[in-house]
This record gives C-alpha cells, sequence and structure tokens, in this order.
C-alpha cells in the first residue's frame, strides 16, 4: 500500500545502478606522464655512444699528441707520404690556418660555446648516426680545449700541439680530424634529413590515412 499520494513507489536505499560503461582504449601513454621505459633505455645507449666516440676520440688525440711531443723535433719535419704527408711539430696559439693567434682567449671561448651547443644538442638525441657525430665533434673539442686550458703560456691562452702537415697547406692533430670528421657527418645527415631526433621527411611518401572510397576502413593515399 502506497503511504501517500505522489510517493515514489522505489524505496529510499534502493539507489539506481548507473548505467554500464566501456572503458576508453589505451593509448599506451601513462595519464601521469610517465616516459616509454623501451625510449628511456634507447635514450640511455644513444648517450653511452656518444660519449663512448667521445672519449675514444679525446683518448687518441691526447695520447698522440704525448707521443709527437715526445718523439718529434720542432723545425725537423718527418716524411710520412713524400713530402705531401709529413710530421712536422709546431705549437699553434690560433684556429686552423693559424687564424687568431693574437686572441687565443676568443679561441678558448668558442670552443667552450661548441661544448655547451653539444650538450643542448644532445638532450634531443634519437639516431645512433648523430650519436656518432655528436661524440667525435665532443671528444675533438675536449681535446683542444685541454690544450688551451693546461698548456703554456697559462689556462685560456695555451698553444695547441699541432702535428700532422699536409701538402705544406695547414698542419693538425688528431682532435682536428675529429671535428672535420663530425662536420661532413653532420653535413651528409642534413642532406639525408636525418634530424637529431632521428625523424625523417616525408617528402615522396603517402603515409596519411584516408577514407576508403569503396567503404570498409581507410585506404593509404
Amino acid at each position: 500500500m502506497q503511504d501517500e499520494a505522489g510517493a515514489p513507489l522505489i524505496a529510499a536505499h534502493d539507489t539506481p545502478t548507473p548505467p554500464h560503461t566501456t572503458p576508453e582504449p589505451s593509448t599506451g601513454t601513462p595519464a601521469t606522464g610517465g616516459t616509454d621505459p623501451v625510449a628511456s633505455r634507447r635514450r640511455r645507449m644513444l648517450f653511452l655512444l656518444m660519449g663512448a666516440t667521445a672519449v675514444v676520440a679525446y683518448a687518441a688525440d691526447q695520447v698522440t699528441k704525448i707521443w709527437a711531443q715526445n718523439t718529434l723535433t720542432t723545425g725537423e719535419p718527418v716524411n710520412v707520404v713524400g713530402d705531401h704527408i709529413r710530421l712536422n711539430l709546431i705549437r699553434n696559439a690560433g684556429a686552423a690556418f693559424s687564424i687568431g693567434n693574437g686572441a687565443t682567449w676568443v679561441m678558448t671561448l668558442v670552443a667552450c660555446g661548441v661544448l655547451v651547443f653539444i650538450l643542448r644538442t644532445a638532450r634531443r638525441i634519437g639516431s645512433s648516426a648523430w650519436a656518432v657525430a655528436l661524440g667525435l665533434l665532443l671528444g675533438g673539442s675536449l681535446g683542444n680545449l685541454t690544450d688551451r686550458m693546461v698548456r703554456s703560456p697559462g689556462p685560456g691562452r695555451g698553444q695547441v700541439v699541432d702535428f700532422i702537415d699536409y701538402f705544406g697547406f695547414f698542419i693538425g692533430n688528431v682532435a682536428d680530424i675529429a671535428i672535420v670528421g663530425a662536420a661532413a657527418f653532420i653535413a651528409l645527415l642534413a642532406m639525408r634529413g636525418v634530424g637529431v631526433d632521428g625523424a625523417r621527411p616525408h617528402q615522396g611518401r603517402h603515409e596519411a590515412a584516408a577514407p576508403d572510397p569503396q567503404g570498409g576502413g581507410t585506404a593509404h593515399v
């Protein structure tokens, strides 16, 4: 029997059951903004590759400079490939081609700026090729910067040890080889359109999905 006219027939303790909802499919990315463990692991491996490349380039530069100082005599070049490639020990206060001999500290600041650029760029690294290129650039830059900081006449003004004479045109070292190799590698990657993060352009590729005109899913155009 209904207690009052117009009173609901559902008891006060009987609450309606909410409609069943289907959970949305997961996109694979945590809602809390967590990073993909596979991507993180790959990023760590690329950092290790860059670091290992830098260490090898730096060690090769420093070892060969020590060898050159202990073996060669300034002003007494040694022919390696005729008189085209020679071992000719000098101390260079400037950059390549003896540019900036009177402003060694400027070369030191430039080297520091290059290091900052490398470290900032490495934060976006996603390509093994870029890891090697940046590693060569880092190792070579550190090699010459070490000379600037620890050799005479003093910190920031130190002279770089050069000993590889190319055709009598200019004299360099292993660090210079690493830097030039890195520049060539980076130029090649840029020509191929490979970004620091490993992304490639889609020019000439049709990867966008469009509705299939005959129905049933999508068609690649």
